[in-house]
């Protein structure tokens, strides 16, 4: 488990360090694969192994796993293909129209 938070703290210290400064359509490409990577894994076995030990019941923290592990990993993907499809304002075209 320390291990775990562990590479959690590093991989958003990484995460964060990386997109510092940088566009927003840089941003969003580096959380997605964040998030997906790194904190849908770790965080969908936190949940699931507290809700498992609360309940007394390992199934039902597996149940929770594979709940947790797609929905936060497609939370993820949407957040990197929105980086992905982000138009960079500044290879549009500095001069525009503000009529």
């Amino acid at each position: 488990m320390e291990i775990a938070i562990i590479l959690l703290v590093v991989g958003l210290y990484i995460a964060f360090q990386t997109s510092r400064g940088k566009s927003a359509k840089r941003k969003y490409i580096t959380w997605g694969i964040t998030i997906m990577l790194i904190i849908s894994p770790i965080i969908s076995m936190f949940v699931s192994i507290i809700y498992g030990l609360n309940a007394k019941d390992g199934f039902a923290g597996v149940a929770l796993m594979m709940i947790l592990l797609p929905l936060t990993f497609l939370i993820g993907l949407i957040i990197l293909i929105l980086g992905i499809f982000k138009k960079n304002p500044l290879k549009e075209g500095i001069t525009k129209d503000f009529n």
